[in-house]
């Protein structure tokens, strides 16, 4: 789920060319001018995927992902050798499912990107102050920003070393310095 700038909401891969009503206005009429409602998608998504499918559970809660106010990587698992999303909970399922999360070609981007993160992190190891800033300005701006935040969790975990085959970048991703800048403001 994304969170690059100007990206779809869903894919994140997708120039966000049109608004989605995360919650369809057929089943939710009140909310059909919520700014909270209101998600960036592109067409594709918005089109072909997503549409007005909006599944809830027994009690009526949301199946989905909410990317405004949810961390999407609380119910999914990224494979990053493959561009996978794996569900951890039943609304990473749904998400996965209603949103076509694991279409063939996310799946390729989302793999080519963790190449494109790698190579960038290894850049902004090495560069001045000038490569950095702009190594850590891509690495915010890419598509498929998801990658790098699942690459950042995924370095903590205790199996990382299993992930990550190259040790230097298990290293990179774990430095604190990299972590903060990464995190701060607009670099």
């Amino acid at each position: 789920m994304a969170s690059g700038r100007g990206y779809c909401m869903y894919c994140g891969d997708g120039l966000g060319s049109t608004v989605d009503h995360f919650e369809p206005v057929a089943l939710a009429p009140r909310r059909a001018f919520d700014w909270l409602n209101h998600l960036l998608a592109c067409e594709y998504c918005n089109s072909h995927h997503k549409r007005d499918r909006f599944p809830v559970d027994f009690a009526g809660r949301p199946l989905l992902i909410d990317p405004t106010a949810e961390d999407p990587l609380e119910h999914l698992f990224l494979v990053l050798s493959i561009g996978t999303y794996r569900a951890l909970t039943d609304k990473g399922r749904a998400t996965i499912e209603v949103c076509g999360l694991n279409r063939p070609l996310l799946e390729r981007g989302r793999a080519a990107a963790v190449d494109q993160v790698a190579a960038l992190v290894f850049h902004w190891w090495n560069g001045d102050a000038e490569t950095r800033r702009r190594a850590i300005w891509t690495l915010r701006d890419q598509p498929h920003a998801d990658v790098l935040h699942a690459m950042l969790r995924q370095a903590l975990l205790p199996g990382a070393p299993r992930i990550f085959t190259d040790a230097s970048l298990l290293d990179l991703l774990r430095d604190p310095e990299l972590r903060a800048e990464l995190s701060a403001g607009t670099p």
